[in-house]
């Protein structure tokens, strides 16, 4: 069986070779997609799977620099990268609140999910 974190990094691997971002485009992350801002998440990828996994001091840094853009950080929690690697957006969405973010976008509505 796959490691969640092998997992998650042969996808973001893979996202980053074929070259997905919206370089002539703005989108919820400025020029780059979703997908390519997921790999900057990667320190949190057995926190998006388990609400039981602490989250990182480096995941809850990334999450917190992202969430200055609660679209983006949204956006990348429900990416196709994060759905290839197994994210469960149930519990990514919760990825804030356990890092006891402050600022945190709370309310903000993500998908049929609302940031705790």
């Amino acid at each position: 069986m796959e490691s969640p974190m092998l997992k998650f990094t042969c996808v973001l691997f893979l996202v980053a070779v074929a070259g997905i971002t919206a370089a002539d485009a703005a989108g919820e992350c400025g020029k780059n997609s979703p997908d390519l801002e997921a790999m900057k998440l990667l320190p949190c990828a057995s926190a998006a799977q388990s609400d039981k996994a602490t989250p990182s001091g480096t995941c809850c840094d990334r999450v917190k620099k992202l969430g200055q853009s609660p679209s983006c950080l949204c956006a990348v929690m429900l990416s196709n990268a994060a759905k290839m690697s197994g994210v469960k957006p149930e519990v990514a969405i919760t990825i804030p609140k356990r890092c006891n973010l402050a600022d945190r976008p709370v309310g903000f509505k993500c998908g049929g999910y609302t940031l705790p």
